[in-house]
């Protein structure tokens, strides 16, 4: 089954086009060349109802399958993505982000700065990536192989 992907890009800088964005492309083509079809891609600034509406919108009207988001994730005042997340999702997945963190805590002790939050919104998963692409690159191929189980058994389709 071909699952549907979402990546949101969150960027103050991306968003007024001051900065490239990398992460959200390399996203891209990481779940694509897994079999995921990307129906829709958005750069919003660090903006909490922004944010909100974006999330909102890809699970209840997109049905996205899979919803990513890059940015956001660490301690500045205005990296409120994993706070927003946490609002929007019916149930946290914590394993998800504690299985990145493990992951990356082999790469760079500076992981533990990273705040990321993943959950299920309807039938939509949701997962918070680092802003730079490398970070984002070494956490979604810690999570990617398992994406495909945890949506078959969101389905109900069993383990």
């Amino acid at each position: 089954m071909a699952y549907k992907a979402v990546v949101i890009t969150v960027s103050d800088r991306c968003s007024r086009g001051e900065a490239t964005d990398t992460s959200g492309p390399a996203i891209v083509e990481m779940v694509t060349a897994e079999g995921y079809e990307v129906i829709h891609t958005e750069i919003v600034p660090d903006e909490k109802e922004r944010i909100r509406e974006v999330l909102i919108r890809c699970a209840d009207e997109m049905k996205a399958d899979l919803i990513f988001t890059t940015g956001g994730t660490g301690f500045s005042k205005r990296d409120v993505t994993p706070d927003v997340t946490k609002e929007v999702v019916e149930r946290e997945t914590p394993g998800i982000p504690e299985a990145m963190l493990f992951e990356s805590l082999k790469v760079t002790p500076r992981a533990m700065l990273s705040r990321m939050a993943a959950g299920i919104r309807g039938d939509s998963l949701i997962v918070n990536l680092p802003g730079s692409e490398k970070a984002a690159r070494e956490n979604l191929g810690a999570i990617l192989g398992t994406m495909e189980h945890a949506l078959h058994m969101m389905a109900g389709k069993g383990h």
